[in-house]
């Protein structure tokens, strides 16, 4: 079983340029190409995590924070491009590492569309959660003394980030034929709500990082969980 794992890991990644690559060839198939990429991208991901040595008081941390980025979500949905949502899944991602980054990204997307309505672009919002949570880990490992201006930075690209991963659903879901016109309409047309994802992003991670990374480093030391990253003291020093 766990030789089979492995095998779906490691398809994942030549799926990836197989299933873009024959979607652009055959237009058509495109969106059931690209779902089979997210399905075996997030498929595997999520088989990763769960052959790690996770302790029960961590999983609850990260299903308790899951639930607030995908409760966070709702106050803001009729306000374009604001999405708490980010900077929650940002400071957990920095903190408690890319493993458990990636799953708050992904659950909080799945289950915030409980609320908000699921559809195709679900397994997009999963993906593109994920990887932010994912990257912020990364961040956090190499910078151990990270500071507010560079998280910021980091928010803010990533709201664009976020817009153009959710643009390629919108050009596959959408149009018939794809091409770098239609492209190039959906990202300018994108563009604001991007801009709007990436202020808030910056002006959440300045008012309440601080206090995040505070709480977040207690409950670890408190209930010694993550040791792997308990070393890790991001957005500068205590």
């Amino acid at each position: 079983m766990a030789t089979m794992k492995r095998v779906l890991r490691r398809s994942s990644l030549v799926l990836i340029p197989l299933s873009l690559g024959a979607g652009l060839w055959l237009e058509r198939l495109f969106m059931p190409l690209s779902f089979l990429f997210l399905l075996s991208a997030l498929g595997g991901m999520h088989s990763r995590f769960e052959q790690r040595a996770v302790r029960e008081e961590e999983v609850v941390l990260i299903a308790s924070l899951a639930a607030i980025a995908a409760v966070s979500r709702v106050p803001f949905a009729a306000v374009p491009g604001v999405q708490p949502t980010s900077f929650v899944i940002v400071m957990s991602g920095v903190v408690l590492g890319p493993g458990a980054g990636f799953m708050i990204g992904s659950v909080g997307a799945f289950v915030s569309n409980v609320f908000l309505g699921q559809g195709p672009w679900t397994l997009w919002q999963m993906l593109a959660w994920g990887l932010m949570g994912v990257t912020s880990g990364w961040l956090g490992h190499r910078d151990r003394e990270l500071s507010l201006a560079a998280l910021c930075l980091f928010g803010f690209v990533w709201g664009f980030l976020f817009g153009w991963i959710m643009n390629v659903w919108v050009a596959v879901g959408l149009f018939e034929a794809l091409n770098l016109e239609v492209v190039w309409t959906v990202v300018v047309a994108s563009f604001f709500f991007d801009l709007a994802h990436g202020v808030s992003n910056v002006f959440f991670l300045l008012m309440f990082s601080r206090r995040w990374r505070l709480m977040l480093n207690r409950v670890i030391r408190k209930f010694g969980l993550f040791r792997n990253n308990a070393k890790r003291i991001p957005v500068g020093g205590e």
